[in-house]
């Protein structure tokens, strides 16, 4: 609107203005053309002594000053200065086109001083040798007055104009916006687990209520799925363990009954029995985990390693196989879901101690990954490091898929534990990465974000940049 504005009003305003200029032109040598026929008469009829009452006359109803020049171009009479009379005039541009016949008119700084004046020389209407000339000056004050209040007029006819539209698109606005905050807060809602108030769908555009209500159909259609995979998740875990306990009770039963050859076949059917019982809790757990509303909390990341080393501890002497932690008498604390930093390090210390030979060594490594500059942790990094054959690029990358397991693996694993570990660090605002260690082995790296504490936001504003 403002760009339209600029294209009609200021070509209007100087059109305007050109306009009342060459209309006040006209209208004065108009009037200095009548004025120099009344002296031409004047002067025919030896009345020159009338001509200074004459001018005053003029000059006081039309706002100008008068000059009258005889044929020779001396001033007959002045109305500005008695002075002036006597003066020759006859070198001027406008005078010499007036004693040949052409009237002259136009705007000068030369003619009077004072600044720009409107003059008008105009030459009798005789036809014969030109017994006089009028030249009449106008000041362009009030001309100018006018045009800068034209121009005033239409400055605030576009800045009301304009306030109108902003008015009127404020108002279409936020009509158009109020159902767009609505969703917003709707979609805030579901993704924290629950839509308790649906956007309303006759507010706004067409197109915006039909979003609304397609939106309020989705939610209710997600949140149906949501509670039905959690009625799964808490009945399945009640009606799995009991056949699958059943069915290994059954397996066991028939231990001695059979032939010795059957042995390894049933102990096979027990093992398989036994990790799909696993198998099912470990996807009940992760149905659970990304079903529930979980938010990081403030959790003692020492504490937390130095507890599930030492239980692990007695498990891992079975197998010859020691644990060692280091790093961890930092006081680091971490931001991590409840109960998660415990998961993820009984998985992977379950990982660890499956491929571990014996006499050998899993270490829990406790550090700080700088950030730009090295100013301050950025984050806190855990390694669970083994002594085992470890992984190939490849096999790394894939370690995270849900039931992946090498091709090599010699093991009863469900290929759950690590996609579990996943799923717990992303939700904790960490990740974890699957490395080569030193020496062979593999190095399970998780980072969490630090809790800054006021000592090391001290540490950090005393640090130069």
């Amino acid at each position: 609107m403002a760009l339209v504005l600029l294209v009609l009003e200021v070509p209007f305003g100087f059109v305007y203005a050109r306009s009342e200029l060459n209309r006040f032109s006209n209208t004065a040598e108009l009037g200095a053309v009548t004025l120099a026929a009344v002296c031409e008469e004047k002067l025919e009829h030896g009345l020159a002594s009338d001509l200074p009452e004459l001018a005053r006359s003029y000059a006081q109803r039309t706002g100008s000053s008068v000059i009258v020049i005889d044929r020779s171009g001396r001033v007959l009479t002045d109305t500005v200065t008695s002075a002036a009379v006597g003066r020759n005039l006859s070198s001027e541009p406008d005078v010499v086109m007036a004693l040949r016949g052409r009237p002259a008119t136009g705007i000068s700084e030369d003619v009077a001083p004072g600044g720009k004046v409107l003059f008008a020389t105009v030459p009798d209407t005789s036809n014969g040798p030109t017994p006089c000339v009028v030249r009449t000056l106008y000041s362009l004050a009030p001309l100018a007055k006018k045009v800068h209040a034209t121009w005033m007029a239409l400055v605030l006819v576009a800045v009301g104009v304009l306030i109108a539209v902003a008015l009127v698109g404020f108002v279409i606005a936020r009509w158009t916006t109020r159902p767009l905050r609505a969703l917003e807060q709707a979609t805030t809602q579901l993704a924290d687990g629950r839509l308790t108030d649906p956007p309303a769908a006759d507010r706004g555009p067409p197109e915006l209520r039909r979003l609304a209500a397609s939106f309020t159909r989705t939610a209710t259609r997600l949140q149906h799925l949501l509670q039905t995979q959690e009625a799964f998740a808490s009945e399945a875990s009640h009606q799995l363990k009991t056949p699958l306990t059943a069915l290994r009770l059954r397996l066991e039963n028939f231990e001695p009954h059979l032939a010795p050859c059957a042995q390894a076949s049933l102990n096979e059917a027990i093992g398989e029995v036994g990790r799909l019982s696993r198998m099912v809790q470990g996807l009940l757990a992760l149905a659970r985990l990304e079903n529930s509303a979980i938010t990081p909390e403030n959790v003692d990341l020492d504490a937390v390693v130095a507890e599930r080393a030492s239980m692990w501890t007695a498990f891992a002497a079975e197998q010859s196989v020691g644990i060692t932690v280091t790093g961890a008498n930092s006081g680091r604390r971490v931001w991590a879901v409840s109960g998660a930093l415990d998961q993820i390090i009984d998985n992977l210390l379950s990982n660890a101690l499956h491929v571990a030979p014996p006499e050998t060594t899993i270490t829990l490594a406790i550090a700080a990954a700088p950030a730009d500059g090295g100013r301050m942790p950025a984050m806190v990094e855990l390694h669970v490091i083994d002594q085992g054959p470890g992984m190939n690029e490849t096999d790394r990358q894939r370690a995270f898929d849900r039931f992946w397991r090498a091709a090599d693996t010699h093991h009863d694993g469900t290929g759950l534990g690590l996609s579990m570990v996943q799923r717990l660090t992303d939700a904790s605002g960490g990740d974890v990465t699957l490395l080569a260690a030193q020496g062979g082995g593999l190095d399970a790296v998780v980072r969490l974000q630090p809790v800054m504490t006021a000592r090391l936001r001290r540490t950090a504003r005393r640090t130069p940049s």
